[in-house]
């Protein structure tokens, strides 16, 4: 067929086909492989995934179980009624230094991960997977990092993020507090420090709890607060196209202090799910707060509260049919399950781990990291304005 067809026509038919399909194709000739593994079929294809309006039920959970320490992954078809169609996934690298890998973020079928220096992108769709070259800014010489995962939609670029802030102790002999932005371009394949520092508001704190930071509009948001006399929370948004904070207020009555906050995105608006931080602390609710209109602070809507009770310890999410992801407790195990607000009913589903490395994300299908080999370096360059650390 190729020889009586364009390539900008097989291009627009490879585009509508699914991954699985795409993926076998490859073998039709050495000319349909390199079409397939370009960026302009990998664009094309995520592109239109992104155009069309979202029909799909699957979900990607993350899990970890204790004794040992080892996290999964599974894919799962969400029918409204219960769950099915699960499959596990393998990610294609293994931890080197600690139990388990960190989750920075997940977005349209991508992972981000990392273990102390190393940072891992992972498409489960084709299971492949791309080891970054190491960080320039080392944090044990600097300060705390604060690390997120987006996706650019005007280059169509994914992007590591490292908000490295200078601690106290590093600063008490001199110098004015720093704090440091370091971007991963997986277009560009390697990591730049960025002047996007100066632009980061003075008296910010992150929230405590290590929870991935949600990635919309072409950007990554951060639960957070002012440092003053009054308690000032906020969302603090990180634009990966201008690279420039900014700050997104809420509701006073939004989170307190010491919540464990937590930025997420549902149904394609900028969400907050805020749970009391003790343990043992029964009967708080956990609310959620969604901004309907992203960027209008007068949008945001208090949706619901969810009882945190001895059998719900956390909220993470909401279902399409509008029941809620919590994690209930079991008789000796903690599990993922569904909650139906009007009736109070707790529905198991089949899913257990620990309480606080519960993840539930929207699964899409696409052809990221197809043009990359398995589990390789990128090549490791860094701009000549800013050199590392």
């Amino acid at each position: 067929m190729s020889d009586y067809l364009p390539d900008e026509v097989l291009l627009e038919i490879l585009q509508r086909l699914s991954v699985k399909s795409v993926i076998q194709l490859r073998c039709v000739s050495k000319s349909w492989n390199s079409l397939i593994t370009s960026s302009a079929l990998i664009n094309s294809h995520l592109a239109r995934s992104l155009s069309l309006p979202s029909k799909s039920n699957n979900l990607i959970v993350r899990y970890r179980i204790d004794r040992p320490y080892v996290e999964h992954y599974k894919l799962i078809h969400d029918d409204n009624v219960s769950f099915d169609q699960i499959q596990q996934l393998e990610i294609p690298v293994k931890c080197l230094h600690i139990n388990h890998f960190i989750l920075i973020g997940s977005i349209n079928g991508l992972f981000s991960l990392y273990e102390l220096d190393r940072f891992i992108l992972w498409n489960p769709s084709i299971g492949k997977s791309i080891t970054l070259p190491k960080p320039c800014i080392k944090t044990h010489d600097f300060g705390i990092c604060y690390p997120a995962f987006g996706f650019d939609p005007r280059t169509n670029d994914y992007k590591v993020v490292r908000i490295v802030v200078q601690c106290v102790l590093k600063n008490m002999y001199g110098g004015p507090k720093q704090t440091l932005v370091e971007i991963y371009s997986l277009n560009e394949g390697s990591w730049r420090i960025t002047s996007a520092g100066a632009s980061y508001p003075l008296g910010i704190s992150f929230n405590h709890w290590r929870r991935p930071a949600a990635s919309l509009n072409g950007a990554v948001h951060f639960a957070a607060n002012v440092k003053g006399s009054a308690f000032s929370p906020l969302v603090l948004s990180f634009d990966l196209g201008d690279e420039v904070f900014r700050m997104i207020p809420v509701p006073d009555s939004t989170f307190k202090e010491d919540d464990d906050v937590h930025t997420t995105v549902i149904g394609g608006s900028l969400t907050l799910l805020c749970h009391d931080p003790a343990m043992h602390t029964f009967n708080k609710p956990c609310s959620i707060w969604m901004m309907k209109e992203y960027g209008i602070v007068d949008s945001w809507t208090k949706l619901c509260a969810v009882d945190l009770n001895r059998e719900i310890i956390r909220v993470l999410g909401l279902r399409k049919n509008g029941h809620i992801f919590v994690v209930a407790k079991l008789r000796c195990d903690w599990e993922l399950s569904s909650y139906d607000l009007e009736s109070q009913q707790v529905k198991k589903l089949g899913i257990c781990g620990n309480p606080y490395f519960f993840h539930v994300d929207d699964y899409m299908e696409n052809l990221v990291l197809l043009d990359k080999p398995n589990d390789a370096v990128s090549k490791r360059r860094v701009t000549r304005k800013k050199k590392c650390m």
